[in-house]
């Protein structure tokens, strides 16, 4: 019977760290080993000040698309998120998060270059000429790709390099906190109940 409960449902907590890519690595094999034993339910927690590398995010999110369909994803962010943070919070099937907590992510790095990407076996492309002071990082195009998979949940051009609140991830569906929407449901009828008195 113990070993059923802790197969029914299991709690991974990843770290939010500034530097650390290893330890992102060693997360991603674990998470891996836990998903593999088909968990009907892995709660995952986000705690900590940083960011998810891009690179990171991607391989944690393939990772996660690869689960059996039967496996069940909760994402609860116990801290502010920011950049692959945001995509790793966004891969959950329920969403929980801190109601303080707020979600950023930059602009596209690349929104002003023209990379070119080369695909193995269609020859040597070359890029267009570009300035001495123009290069492009290989982590731009990851962060870039982080922001095209956030764009399928809410609008990156309108809300890249802006803090966002989670009244707004609640307006957007995002957000599965009982506690957050009972807050917000007594702050709106309050308001109601003014406007009507008035």
């Amino acid at each position: 019977m113990k070993t059923q409960t802790r197969q029914g449902r299991r709690r991974f907590q990843l770290k939010i760290m500034s530097y650390g890519n290893s330890y992102y690595i060693d997360q991603t094999t674990k998470l891996e080993r836990v998903l593999a034993r088909k968990p009907r339910e892995i709660r995952i927690d986000m705690i900590g000040a940083g960011e998810i590398p891009a690179d990171s995010a991607l391989l944690i999110r393939s990772v996660l698309m690869t689960r059996s369909p039967k496996t069940r994803i909760i994402t609860n962010a116990r801290s502010s998120l920011q950049g692959g943070s945001v995509l790793v919070w966004l891969l959950g099937d329920q969403r929980l998060i801190r109601d303080d907590a707020r979600v950023f992510f930059k602009r596209n790095p690349l929104a002003d270059e023209n990379p070119v990407e080369v695909y193995a076996g269609l020859g040597a492309t070359e890029s267009e000429y570009k300035d001495s002071y123009s290069s492009i990082d290989p982590e731009d195009a990851d962060y870039t790709r982080v922001l095209k998979l956030i764009d399928e949940f809410l609008p990156v051009r309108q809300f890249a390099g802006r803090i966002v609140n989670v009244n707004m991830l609640l307006e957007f569906g995002l957000v599965d906190n009982p506690r957050v929407g009972a807050v917000r449901a007594t702050v709106f009828s309050k308001s109601r109940e003014a406007m009507v008195a008035t």
